[in-house]
Order: structure tokens, then sequence, then C-alpha cells
């Protein structure tokens, strides 16, 4: 089977499988029971929690020579440190980086009379909000390699054309990057829309989306259209890999994850790097969710109660219960046979009849939960 990762856009719209559908979460949903005046959504940094994340896949109907990658949490700032990780398996495990992107991941390799293949993985992360204070500017600005790393153009993410045409059409009026990224969010906030049928998160094909007018998918296409409009202002930006590990705590169903069952709660995030306050989180694909997923009615105005307090705090903070993985955009695997990826978010394998769906439960079933350390 080839990947769904080295598909175009087109092909993954029409595709009929049914789409992911969400756990419902063991804890008490106040975002049902609070009246939109005690809607609150403001999170800041504070406390850090403890997770340990396991991830255990097993190869159904093994092929040959099977070869699986598993992300590795590789990200370490001032709102998370990865820790350690074990592992336990029938195959050949190694832990592996790549040096170009950063990005880490756990490779195992099964021979090929093993009937069962498996591996399981434990990550052991500390994260916590983040917020950046608009009222303390510093003296800070991006160097020559952050920016030339930064606005680069990928595969997924070209950074002319129609992508900066769009974006400049966007930013009209605005003088500094932070007014530039302010009103790309709000395009892209106003413009674009969550597609519940979109397999996965999406596939960040901004190019095509802008093309086709198709402007609905999920956070790997709404954020890396923010990204990709951002880079081709000179803004540098990226998308942030990772997985929610816990509910909101500010009672927003679709803005948490269910710590006893995880698959399907991959999420992708954006930073961009601005003058005076250095890298600042974003996420205005989560406003998209939010309009479209967390009441029964689609919303659709961000200044909704229920929304504004999400549209106001997305734009320059996070809540810390997500980890991130890495921020790679085409990673090539490790002794893998089949293409690049656009991005390393989803457990991955092969075997000898090719990339296999990782959105196939049939062939490729993977189990991912979290649990919270207390100190």
């Amino acid at each position: 089977m080839t990947t769904v990762h080295a598909h175009a856009r087109r092909s993954f719209l029409k595709n009929t499988a049914a789409a992911v559908v969400s756990t419902a979460l063991p804890a008490i949903n106040f975002a049902q029971t609070a009246t939109p005046a005690e809607r609150q959504f403001s999170p800041q940094p504070g406390n850090w929690r403890t997770f340990e994340v396991s991830t255990r896949v097993d190869i159904i109907k093994p092929q040959g020579s099977t070869r699986v990658w598993l992300p590795v949490p590789a990200v370490n700032t001032e709102w998370q440190k990865s820790m350690e990780n074990r592992f336990a398996s029938n195959g050949r495990a190694e832990l592996m980086d790549d040096k170009p992107s950063g990005a880490r991941m756990l490779y195992v390799e099964f021979a090929e009379n093993e009937a069962a293949p498996f591996v399981e993985l434990t990550s052991q992360i500390q994260t916590q909000n983040r917020a950046v204070n608009w009222a303390q500017k510093q003296d800070v600005v991006a160097d020559a390699a952050t920016v030339q790393q930064w606005t680069r153009p990928t595969s997924l993410l070209p950074t002319d054309g129609i992508v900066r045409k769009t974006a400049q059409e966007a930013a009209q009026g605005a003088s500094t990057d932070i007014e530039k990224a302010q009103k790309i969010y709000d395009w892209i906030v106003a413009n674009t829309f969550r597609e519940p049928k979109v397999r996965g998160c999406g596939e960040g094909d901004i190019k095509t989306m802008l093309e086709t007018g198709n402007l609905g998918g999920k956070c790997a296409d709404l954020n890396a259209l923010f990204v990709g409009m951002c880079r081709s202002l000179g803004i540098p930006a990226r998308d942030v890999y990772g997985l929610r590990v816990a509910p909101s705590a500010f009672g927003y169903r679709e803005l948490g994850g269910n710590p006893v069952s995880l698959k399907g709660a991959q999420h992708c995030r954006a930073e961009v790097f601005l003058k005076g306050y250095g890298w600042v989180g974003m996420d205005p694909a989560d406003v998209a969710k939010v309009m479209r997923m967390e009441t029964p009615q689609w919303i659709k105005s961000p200044k909704d109660p229920i929304v504004a307090p999400v549209n106001k705090a997305l734009f320059g903070s996070w809540e810390g219960n997500w980890m991130a993985y890495n921020t790679a955009h085409d990673l090539s695997l490790p002794n893998t046979k089949g293409p690049k990826l656009g991005f390393f978010m989803y457990p991955t394998a092969e075997n000898s009849g090719g990339r296999l769906d990782s959105y196939a439960p049939d062939d490729f079933k993977y189990q991912i939960t979290a649990k919270e350390i207390k100190a």
C-alpha cells in the first residue's frame, strides 16, 4: 500500500473512508455546562506537568521484511522538556536522529519470519502552558541561519506564486511582522474551515488548497497554510507536530485528548519568530476546530462567546496538555524504500509491499495512551 502522505490533496479529499471519530473524554465537559459568559481560555505558564506517553504498534498482516518508525519527542524549550525513552519489541530496535531536521525516532526492523511484529515505546515528557507577554518586548531578532531555515520553501509549503500573492493580500496595510502575522492569522480564521471528513490531520498541501479554492481541512492543512503564508513574506515560521495528551483545563472538549486512547489525538501547531519576542506559539486551526466541532451547531463567527476567548488566546499561547514531537518537513526516513514524508507525526511502517497506510487499522494497528505522573 502506498502512503497517504505522498498523495495529492485532490486524491484524499475524494477518499470515502470513514473519518476518525473522537473518543468521548472521561472528564466533565464544562464546555457544555457553562454559560457563554463563563467561558474562558487563557493558558499561562506555571507548574510543569509530567506525562508518560506509550505507543504500541502491531503489524496485523506481515509481508516479508517489515520496518517501523515511531516519532519520539525531541523538543526542549521553555514549554517542553523531552526526557527518557524506553522500548520493547521482537524486532531490532534503535533510537535514531535525523540531523537535518532534529527529529528523533525509534526505528525497528523485523525478520521476515516474524509472525506477529510488535513494538512498544514509552516516552516521558514535561510540559507547561505557554503564553507570550506582549507588554514585555525584548532585544531579540532572528539571526541569518534562523531566517534561512524557517523561510525556505518545502514540497508542501511553496513560498511563491499563489501562496505569496494570497499572503500579500491578507497582510495588506500591515507594516510590522506582528501586524502581518495577526492579519494572516485572522485571514486563516475567516477564510478556512475545519473539514471533519479529511483523514488524519490532513496533508498540508497548501498550493492545491489555494488553487482549488477548497480551504477546508484539519490542523496540518490550516496551520501549514498559516506557516507558508508567513514564510512567503519573509517571517520565519514552522509547524510543530505533536499529540494532545490530556483534557483541556478550560473545559473545551475539542481542545483536549482522552489519555486512555490517544489514537487520532495527533495535532499540529505553529510558531512564528517575531522581532522583540522570539518564537511565539500560534494555532488558528484550533480556532476553526472549536467553531466547527465544539457545539452541535457550526459556529460561523470568531466573535461568538464560545470562540472569542480561544481566537484571542491562540495568537500567542498554547495550553500545556499537548506534547511536541518535531518540526520536520520533507523527512527522509532511514532505511526506507518509500518516499519522503511531508511531516512526521504518525507511526509509519512498510513491508515488501510498500508503505502501509497509517490510517488503516486492518493492516497497521497502533494504540497511544498517556499517564500523568504526579509529584
